[in-house]
């Protein structure tokens, strides 16, 4: 039997083996199995206006006491300093899945007695998320970026 095999046989078994290969890649690894949005619609319009997010996150790194964040299986909790309350200040947050937009939070908040906003563990779903906490004081924008990786234990 392996008389009868020579180089032409090893040239189609080669080229063979290499169209099954490809057409197992194309197959059995489809693309977008993960899902790969833009952060935002408005993505090239926002991107001529960052200077602005830019001072915001620089003012906000200039502060002696910034919002902090913590978790716990219940929830996640924002944490405000007591110089930055209602009285004086305007609040947003956006919690943003990194892989699906689908589990994004966006919302004008209101803090509570405690200086603070609590965002329940049935709003969240496991991964990673990145927190955005924007605020305005005295007419001027703030602005800190947090990385969450949110895990229910």
């Amino acid at each position: 039997m392996f008389k009868r095999f020579h180089w032409g046989h090893g040239i189609i078994a080669a080229l063979a083996s290499f169209i099954i290969f490809i057409l197992g890649m194309i197959f059995l690894f489809p693309i977008g199995k993960q899902n790969a949005e833009m952060v935002s619609d408005n993505y090239y319009e926002e991107e001529l206006v960052y200077q602005n997010v830019i001072d915001a996150k620089n003012r906000a790194d200039g502060l002696a006491e910034k919002p902090e964040y913590s978790q716990d299986k219940s929830g996640i909790t924002i944490r405000f300093p007591e110089s930055i309350n209602n009285s004086n200040s305007k609040f947003s947050f956006n919690l943003f899945r990194t892989d699906d937009r689908r589990y994004d939070v966006n919302a004008k908040i209101k803090l509570d007695k405690n200086n603070s906003v609590y965002l329940p563990a049935k709003i969240l779903k496991p991964g990673s998320y990145t927190l955005k906490m924007l605020w305005t004081k005295d007419a001027l924008d703030y602005q800190i970026d947090y990385d969450v990786l949110w895990m229910p234990r």
